[in-house]
């Protein structure tokens, strides 16, 4: 559960009244609705949906109410449970995703599964005589992501918003209910806030007056009542989280208190430890290196041997010869508490009279699944910083995290306001496992029994009018989850470009309806260099590709000319010092060069990634080279709230000469076969590769 962080009263009696409370129904997005809320002056409060009743939403003064979305079916046997008599109080009610459709379900109307699935960033119809649209066109984009679909429209509603032959809004006014089938609450939704303006203000009839008091002093308050007279075991990456919480820390305790730590796990980036030695005497902490690496390398931990019986246990290999993207991401992150332990000891103190100090910000919280961001949500990923070690040392009470109500623009606010530098506050952010979330390590090839399938249906859709033409077999495949708009669209494309389309035999993780995939990666090459315009339409196509083949969440774009045979192997690859180093290498060139062109401040993130393939092999047979190379992927990453966002497209957010530069430096460091660009917004692919 979460509560908003100070706000001014109103009335004589000092109480605010005008409180919105946010049910929680598993959404990634659950924490953006809140704070959304609090951005247009609303006080709000994140309450679990299974959890909440009635009684107690009366009980405590609420005047409205919003149902987020979640990864389960309303229909679904493990669906989220609920007080159907909050439907039922005269309350204001705004269902998002899965509160549209239980809404829709609790009066009545229907939702089943269809074939077409929607994860991305698309155009609805809006009906602009509705409250909850007021002001705005009668088409916006927004971000749609959803396998259920409204099929009947419950008794008293209307439709408010269609996206192609998909219901994507209904209302009824006279009770003040309403439901979208998309999130207005993030970034990919540009006039979602507006949406919700208009729900808080024409509907719910709100004023809107609750503005936030200093959440610094409420963060050193909280810090000063967790630790008391102990002292802080504070762990600095480097990043932006963990130095603006290391100057909380600073702030709010004697010096004495704050034991700041560095750790060099090995997975750092160019010079990253020095930088990070130097960022920190700004703030006068008397920062200790541990020179960690080997000990990393090496390093095992338990996980349970399935999900079925979590209590078993086993011993992971070393982590240098760990494939598994969450076992890589546990074995780290229990390592920097075993370490930190270690340093406990060293310095001779209890472990009862030290807490350990985390950055961890609320995003992380709710990709790991934490209960303390969400009831119900599907872990996308484990964080570092919130691993079983980290959540039993939370249990009990031994963990002090003042950021973990916080997104990442809001705590460069309060770096701003805590005096930190204006470079070490706007730096990108970086993963606390670092470069070994960048490695996407692997033994032998991803593929699925749906490989060969995917991989032509994907040359059917860069092909469309050709296929159109010859009456191809999968063709009903692209009908069944697109509409005519798509088509015509695809029709265009395949006229216009000649692209050829790789699938990859590896996985990336990725977010789609609320839930955490595992998919294939798609690549575009061709003949002819991209230029302007075309990118615009290139990126279309990368959003449409994962709405149509469910089993890639990424597209990247080859540089250089097309690719000429299937890829259908991996190199082996581990987190070993000579992958680091290409890697390394590798991430520097392209940051630098970002730099150099002045356009580090246009994207908030570029993760660098190494992937264990190799192309253009088959173009030297008879003598075919063994697979040993590996390719390197550029991802930017455009985005307020860093739970959605975009990639930079070429010659529209960043010139492509830029990133065509980035290439051709990469491209001679030894080892590389060939440089990829990611494409794919998130959803459905997440910011990280892992």
């Amino acid at each position: 559960m979460s509560t908003s962080l100070g706000g001014e009263v109103n009335g004589a009696n000092g109480i605010h009244s005008e409180k919105v409370a946010i049910l929680d129904a598993g959404a990634q997005y659950g924490k953006v609705i809140d704070r959304r809320v609090r951005e247009l002056n609303c006080d709000s409060e994140i309450l679990p949906l299974q959890t909440t009743t009635a009684k107690q939403l009366v009980d405590e003064g609420f005047k409205a109410l919003i149902i987020s979305g979640g990864p389960a079916s309303v229909f679904a046997e493990d669906a989220v449970p609920y007080d159907s008599q909050i439907f039922r109080m005269g309350l204001p009610i705004l269902g998002i995703c899965y509160g549209f459709q239980l809404l829709n379900k609790e009066f009545g109307g229907n939702v089943q599964k269809k074939d077409t699935r929607e994860d991305g960033q698309f155009p609805v119809l809006l009906d602009e005589t509705s409250p909850l649209f007021a002001g705005l066109n009668n088409e916006e984009d927004v971000l749609l992501t959803h396998g259920d679909s409204v099929n009947k429209v419950a008794e008293g509603f209307k439709v408010v918003a269609k996206s192609g032959d998909i219901i994507a809004g209904i209302a009824n006014e006279k009770l003040n209910l309403y439901g979208v089938q998309f999130h207005p609450e993030v970034d990919l939704t540009p006039s979602g806030k507006t949406m919700l303006k208009n729900f808080l203000t024409n509907v719910a009839g709100l004023k809107c007056n609750f503005t936030m008091k200093s959440r610094e002093m409420e963060c050193c308050e909280y810090i000063r009542r967790t630790v008391g007279n102990n002292k802080v075991l504070m762990l600095v990456s480097g990043g932006v989280d963990s130095t603006v919480c290391a100057a909380l820390l600073h702030r709010a305790l004697t010096p004495q208190q704050v034991i700041a730590i560095h750790i060099d796990n090995g997975f750092m980036r160019k010079d990253e430890s020095e930088k990070v030695v130097h960022s920190l005497k700004v703030l006068g902490l008397d920062l200790k290196v541990i020179k960690a690496a080997d000990h990393f390398y090496n390093a095992t931990t338990m996980v349970p041997v399935d999900k079925k019986e979590p209590l078993r246990r086993r011993t992971t290999l070393p982590l240098c010869k760990i494939a598994s993207p969450e076992e890589k991401r546990q074995i780290i992150g229990d390592t920097f508490i075993n370490i930190s332990q270690e340093k406990i000891q060293e310095l001779k103190l209890r472990p009862d009279e030290v807490f350990l100090g985390q950055g961890t910000l609320r995003p992380d919280l709710i990709e790991s699944a934490s209960k303390l961001a969400s009831t119900n949500a599907d872990a996308i990923k484990t964080h570092h910083n919130d691993t079983e070690l980290v959540r039993q040392l939370r249990d009990a009470g031994r963990v002090v995290e003042p950021l973990k109500d916080f997104h990442k623009d809001e705590v460069r606010l309060l770096g701003k306001s805590l005096g930190l530098p204006e470079d070490l506050v706007q730096r990108h952010p970086f993963p606390g496992p670092g470069l070994a979330v960048r490695v996407i390590c692997a033994e032998e090839p991803y593929m699925e029994k749906d490989f060969s399938e995917t991989s032509c249906l994907a040359k059917v859709i860069v092909n469309y009018g050709n296929a159109l033409a010859k009456k191809h077999a999968l063709l009903n495949k692209i009908e069944n989850a697109t509409n005519e708009t798509d088509r015509a669209f695809l029709v265009k494309f395949s006229e216009t470009y000649k692209f050829t389309t790789t699938l990859l035999p590896i996985k990336s993780v990725g977010v789609q309806g609320d839930a955490r995939t595992y998919s294939h990666v798609l690549c575009l090459s061709s003949e002819c260099e991209p230029k302007g315009q075309d990118w615009i339409e290139i990126a279309k196509l990368a959003k449409l590709i994962p709405k149509i083949c469910h089993n890639v969440n990424r597209v990247c774009y080859i540089f250089g000319p097309p690719i000429q045979h299937p890829v259908s192997d991996v190199t082996t690859t581990y987190l070993v010092p000579q992958v680091l180093t290409t890697l390394r290498e590798a991430d520097n060139l392209a940051h630098e060069v970002l730099r150099e062109r002045n356009f580090y401040s246009h994207v908030a993130q570029m993760p660098v990634i190494i992937v264990p393939i190799h192309f253009d092999r088959d173009i030297v047979l008879p003598h075919r080279e063994p697979s040993c190379q590996r390719s390197i992927v550029i991802r930017t990453f455009i985005t307020e709230d860093f739970m959605t966002g975009v990639p930079a497209i070429p010659d529209k957010h960043i010139p492509f000469e830029v990133f065509k530069e980035m290439s051709v430096r990469i491209e001679k460091i030894q080892g590389i076969s060939r440089v990829l660009y990611d494409l794919t917004p998130k959803p459905p692919g997440t910011t990280e590769w892992e």
